[in-house]
């Protein structure tokens, strides 16, 4: 009778169907079935729409730029890994997005050889120098901006919007475009756009090719928290922090008019749900992820207004990208049953 009873046990056993997602093994015991390259993609996805906008108002030489800048990048990772015999992960799209980033920072003026310039800093010194995916300490399609500002003349010179440039060669000549000071260099003035609240909002405005149509970077951003990609910790508390501290001190116009304008202007949108959630330099916990997008904010602002340079974006997050460590140190999650180490 025991015997029997062992039998159907057994068996009942052997019929039970497993969760696929579960495995018996060390943890973590439930597999995402999400990896790298499906996030890429999400995110490319979210970006196409703006990208495809800035090929429609500044011509098919910002396609160009971007093929190029893309094409760089790939080769250079590929390059890379095979001079350092790591295994080449091209495939995971990583260095695709840099380069769709980077081409998205970018004028469409700008001569074809920065796009090079630009994949070349961005994969090999800040991404596969550092060890690769995961290990660099900025973000490289930032770091590249930054870098290649040190050509100020050819980075700062914006085209109009409507003004299309088809030029495919290397150098755009002077008169093949039709410059424009960016709403941003008018705030930065003291003075706020001509152009109007709607244009700035739908992307009838000069800029770089990826960061003129708010509306459609608050759809891809919308997408990616859609998809879960990103959370909304750093793109709210950033964007916030930016619109609180323009409320308060706006330089013209009344108070809510000028917020606006500096929220639209820029690459702050493209900067808040694009760049700065990067997952390898952004901090793991959700109060260190609203401190990060709260200094990102101020850092930004104090950069508007106070420097040089008329946009703070990317010099705000790549200054946070390097304190991510001790955020995350400090928002560290306590475990379960455990004094910290300061108590002790």
């Amino acid at each position: 009778m025991a015997d029997e009873k062992e039998r159907d046990t057994a068996a009942q056993a052997d019929n039970i169907v497993m969760p696929e997602l579960l495995r018996v093994s060390p943890s973590p015991h439930i597999r995402n079935p999400e990896n790298t390259r499906s996030l890429m993609i999400d995110v490319i996805i979210a970006l196409l729409p703006a990208f495809i906008w800035g090929v429609f108002v500044f011509g098919t030489r910002a396609l160009l730029i971007a093929a190029v800048t893309i094409a760089s990048c790939i080769i250079f990772e590929a390059a890379v890994q095979k001079i350092l015999h790591r295994q080449v992960t091209v495939g995971d799209c990583s260095a695709a997005l840099t380069g769709l980033l980077i081409s998205m920072n970018m004028p469409v003026s700008a001569p074809l050889w920065m796009g090079v310039v630009g994949a070349f800093f961005a994969i090999v010194v800040v991404k596969q120098l550092f060890g690769g995916i995961g290990k660099n300490i900025v973000n490289p399609a930032l770091a590249a901006r930054v870098f290649l500002l040190s050509w100020a003349s050819e980075m700062t010179t914006f085209t109009s919007a409507g003004s299309t440039v088809a030029s495919l060669s290397v150098k755009v000549n002077a008169a093949d475009i039709v410059a424009t000071a960016t709403p941003l260099a008018s705030l930065k003035n003291g003075v706020l756009p001509s152009n109007s609240l709607i244009d700035m909002f739908f992307g009838n405005i000069g800029g770089c090719i990826g960061e003129v149509s708010s509306v459609l970077l608050i759809i891809g951003g919308v997408y990616l928290l859609v998809r879960k990609v990103i959370t909304w910790h750093i793109p709210v508390s950033f964007i916030a922090t930016v619109a609180a501290l323009t409320y308060l001190f706006p330089r013209s116009g009344d108070s809510a008019t000028f917020m606006i304008y500096e929220v639209l202007s820029g690459g702050l949108l493209l900067g808040a749900f694009f760049m700065a959630t990067d997952y390898t330099t952004s901090p793991v916990a959700p109060a260190g992820r609203i401190v990060y997008g709260i200094g990102c904010g101020a850092i930004t602002v104090l950069i508007r207004y106070f420097g040089g340079y008329p946009e703070g974006v990317s010099f705000a997050i790549l200054i946070m990208n390097l304190l991510v460590w001790y955020l995350d140190r400090a928002f560290m999650p306590k475990r379960f049953g455990s004094k910290s180490a300061e108590k002790k």
